[in-house]
């Protein structure tokens, strides 16, 4: 289910965590994903939870516009929202 903007608990966690799911699920830019981040798959799957690897997803997706814009329609939120939790992430 995708979170709505208008959700006034929005947790930057999910947020990336629901970003970084739609960011795998083409295998073309999970790769572009990895080796963009320097990131493994072991390493990815291990630090799903870490902020700073969440952040460098958003990153990763902020860095190439028309990913950033795709991620946040199919998450049902703005393009901005996904900016901010990526900077709320590097702030923790």
């Amino acid at each position: 289910m995708p979170i709505r903007e208008t959700n006034p608990d929005r947790d930057s966690h999910m947020i990336a965590l629901q970003a970084l799911v739609w960011a795998l699920g083409d295998p073309r830019r999970a790769e572009r994903l990895l080796d963009t981040t320097g990131l493994s798959p072991q390493s990815l799957r291990e630090g799903a939870g870490d902020p700073a690897v969440l952040a460098a997803a958003l990153g990763f997706l902020e860095a190439h516009e028309p990913d950033l814009i795709a991620c946040a329609e199919s998450l049902g939120v703005s393009p901005a929202l996904l900016v901010q939790a990526r900077e709320s992430l590097e702030n923790l």
